[in-house]
């Protein structure tokens, strides 16, 4: 670029001017040699880029190569600035809570199963009625349990969901949470010892205590939540599962080595709704709970 313009500007040779700002001839006259294939995947780039607009080049080009891409990270951010695609940038990180002796107050999760975390997220409807989503998150694969849709959601709705995957899936060492009353209410604390899990309650006003489901939480309203207008519940239900099973089967974690959590669960049908009524009466019948 700078040779061309020394040309251009003060009209002297392709060689004095490379000779002068000391740029290789070969270097100058080169001419970059198009992949057959640089259209079509400029377009799908693209295409994915549109699709998911929160994903930046690392799950980007991991998407590529489940379809068949041959694509390495460099090519990908040379055609990623060429098009100008870029995503925000993330949040300022918070800090944990430390111990004096330097330990995290946190357990960490060591395998499937071993802590499983909830929480509420909030939303509105476009007529600008607010829904409650109960989400719950297996802290050592990031696998998404169950997002539970509706306009209230109260501690018979949590143990209804517990009690459901319990039955289904089995049950693990630990619960965490926050200390909302749905989660702290004496049924539910109850029934958990009962049945011998142990809960872990955060300390209040420390939400980064409950990362694991936080960041998913952030996951889900960045995702979905803010570029989704929800006409009617139903329609929140389906698109949120849609987006859940998404974000378990296809989506690229970071964490697991841009892998998505569970790629080859498959779910009984009844599974396929938000909110489980009627097949969960059977279960909490079966465990005690009515």
């Amino acid at each position: 670029m700078a040779v061309d313009q020394v040309i251009d500007r003060l009209k002297v040779s392709e060689r004095r001017a490379c000779r002068v700002l000391r740029q290789s001839r070969a270097t100058q006259r080169y001419l970059p040699q198009v992949r057959d294939d640089e259209e079509p995947l400029t377009r799908r780039i693209i295409e994915l880029a549109a699709m998911y607009g929160r994903y930046g080049t690392p799950r980007i080009r991991r998407l590529l190569k489940d379809e068949g891409w041959r694509v390495n990270h460099k090519r990908l951010e040379r055609i990623w600035r060429q098009q100008g695609l870029k995503v925000p940038q993330k949040q300022p990180k918070r800090g944990r809570l430390w111990l004096n002796d330097g330990s995290c107050v946190r357990l960490r999760p060591q395998h499937r199963d071993h802590v499983w975390a909830y929480d509420f997220v909030h939303g509105r409807t476009h007529d600008g009625q607010g829904f409650r989503m109960l989400t719950m998150v297996d802290e050592f694969t990031r696998e998404c349990l169950a997002i539970d849709v509706s306009r209230r959601l109260n501690s018979e709705d949590v143990l209804e969901r517990l009690a459901w995957l319990f039955a289904t899936r089995g049950v693990p060492d630990h619960v965490r949470s926050d200390n909302g009353p749905e989660f702290t209410a004496l049924a539910v604390r109850k029934w958990l010892k009962r049945v011998g899990v142990k809960t872990l309650f955060i300390e209040p006003g420390s939400p980064w205590e409950n990362g694991y489901v936080e960041s998913f939480n952030g996951k889900l309203r960045d995702e979905l939540l803010n570029g989704e207008i929800f006409y009617t519940m139903t329609e929140a239900r389906v698109l949120i599962e849609q987006w859940r099973r998404h974000y378990n089967q296809v989506r690229p974690h970071s964490a697991l080595g841009y892998r998505p959590p569970a790629p080859e669960t498959i779910e009984p049908a009844e599974t396929c709704s938000a909110t489980l009524r009627t097949p969960q009466l059977a279960i909490r019948s079966a465990l005690g709970l009515t």
